[in-house]
This record gives C-alpha cells, sequence and structure tokens, in this order.
C-alpha cells in the first residue's frame, strides 16, 4: 500500500523537503499532497473571478478556490501532517486539523514546545505531536513498515 500524506501549514521553513527527502532516504512508500505554499497565488486564487476593490472580498473568494484544493487534498489523503510555525499564526493549519479531526483523519502536529498551551485542543484529537520533521519521518516509517 502507498501512502497518502498531505502536508499542511507553515510555509516559510523547509519542514516539507526535510520530510520528502527523510521519506526517500528511507524508500518509504508514501506520495505527498499539500496545499498551495506560494503566498502570492494562493492570495490571488479568486482573482481570474473579478477584482475586488474590498480585501475581505478578494481574500473571501480566494479562500473557497483554495478550498477546493485542501478540502479535496485532506479527503483524499490516508493522514495529514499539520505544522504550526512560531512566527506566523497559521489559522489555516488550524481549520485543517479541525477539518481532519471532522472527518476521522488521523493527523500529527508538528511544532515546538512553546506552542504547546495554544495548540492544547488541537493536540489533544491528533494522533501524535512531533517537534521535528526528523520524527515525523520516523512516524511515517514506522506507519508505512509495521
Amino acid at each position: 500500500m502507498k501512502y497518502k500524506v498531505y502536508l499542511s501549514g507553515e510555509i516559510h521553513t523547509d519542514w516539507r523537503e526535510q520530510i520528502i527527502k527523510g521519506c526517500e532516504a528511507k524508500n518509504l512508500k508514501v506520495k505527498f499532497i499539500s496545499a498551495n505554499t506560494d503566498h502570492e497565488s494562493s492570495d490571488a486564487a479568486g482573482d481570474h473571478l473579478g477584482l475586488e476593490s474590498d480585501p475581505f472580498w478578494r481574500d473571501h473568494k480566494s479562500a473557497k478556490v483554495n478550498a477546493i484544493r485542501t478540502q479535496t487534498a485532506i479527503k483524499s489523503c490516508d493522514i495529514a501532517i499539520i505544522r504550526f510555525g512560531d512566527k506566523y499564526k497559521q489559522w489555516n493549519a488550524a481549520f485543517d486539523a479541525g477539518f481532519c479531526a471532522a472527518l476521522g483523519k488521523p493527523y500529527i502536529t508538528l511544532h515546538d514546545e512553546n506552542l504547546v498551551h495554544a495548540l492544547k485542543e488541537v493536540d489533544a484529537s491528533a494522533q501524535a505531536w512531533a517537534t521535528s520533521p526528523e520524527q515525523i519521518v520516523e512516524l511515517l516509517a514506522y506507519t508505512v513498515e509495521a
């Protein structure tokens, strides 16, 4: 079986690449899918539907267009990895975690210890909490190879 893993969350570091390379090094049967990680094109996802003068409606349209991708990816994945970084608030990642929980999709959170309190409800529904991409690779290896 080839596992489909959805990578959600923070886009300002190379955590996705670290996980992908770590799984490749272990020859794990894993296919990765992700949300759009290009901030500008994500913000502009709804622009082809007509320009908006009010930023709220631009964001609203783009969020709906982006949801086509994220909801489809989450529904089709076997497991989600949801990364919360320190620098920015990843409200979209929290929403993805809630969506996974509502669908009964297993997910693992990835964040530093300083976010434990802020993410207590998100972590409570997760199957695991990791602090490094290396830990994620080990969790996936166990899941795929066990």
